[in-house]
Order: structure tokens, then sequence, then C-alpha cells
């Protein structure tokens, strides 16, 4: 059985963190060219088959170069950073919307998930992380000799 540290105040922080800067992002901001764009993540769908969990997380204009995944401890990390389009100097932006800068998710994954057999594909902006499932053994009960 693999045992994960529960942090209770993650999710909260979690909810927290994407409403607002889901909420802010599109608030209009002066002056939007001189200040930094806000954190963002990357929404991610998580669906299971009978051979597979699969992760779809959208990554428009982010190059494969600039992702990692890497899996520890039965958790999976999703990092990387979508950089700023360069503008011509005669270029005046009006609105700038779209999240800039780096990026982290993770994801607990399941006691049968096959941590070595995990592989990524690149697909029209989208990522899909392919996780097989493996068969988890359960454990027969063992009678102990009382002496």
């Amino acid at each position: 059985m693999r045992v994960i540290k529960w942090e209770p105040f993650r999710e909260v922080d979690d909810v927290f963190n994407r409403f607002f800067a889901e909420t802010l992002r599109h608030w209009p901001r002066p002056n939007a060219e001189a200040r930094p764009a806000f954190d963002w993540a990357p929404l991610a769908d998580v669906s299971e088959t009978e051979a597979e969990y699969l992760i779809k997380a959208d990554l428009p204009a982010v190059r494969k170069e600039d992702v990692s995944v890497t899996v520890q401890d039965g958790v999976l990390t999703l990092s990387g950073e979508r950089r700023q389009e360069q503008h011509a100097e005669s270029e005046k932006l009006h609105r700038v919307e779209r999240s800039y800068g780096s990026f982290a998710r993770r994801f607990a994954l399941p006691e049968n998930a096959d941590e070595q057999g995990i592989r990524a594909e690149s697909r029209d902006g989208v990522l899909l992380i392919h996780i097989p499932k493996q068969k988890v053994e359960q454990p027969q009960p063992r009678q102990i000799e009382i002496h």
C-alpha cells in the first residue's frame, strides 16, 4: 500500500488559487504590457478505462521541450513554462488575456498505476499522459503461531 502524506489545506489552497487566478486574469488591467502575467496552471481531465488512466492537459502554445513529466513516490508531476510571445516595438497591444510563465500540477497515482509504463504524447496542443494499470496482488492473511 502506498502512503501519501495528507495535507488537509492543500486542496483548499488549490481551489482558492485556481479561483483567483482564473477570475483575476479576466479583469481589465491598465498598462498590461508593463505588468507580469498571473501564474497559471493548465486545465486537465483525468479519465479511466479498463486498461489505463489518461490525463489530458491543455497546453496550447507550449513547446514539448518546455514540458516535463516526472513520477516519484506515487505522484506524477507535470511542469513547464509557457513563454511570452515577443512583439515588435511598433506593435501596440490592446489586450493581453493569455497567461504565461511557469506552471506545475501534481496528480496522486492510484495504487494499481504502473509507474514504469507511463508514456506521454502531445497532440494539437493537448498533452496526453497514459498511465497503464497493473494487477495489484492482495496479500493473503497468514496465521501467526503463538509460542
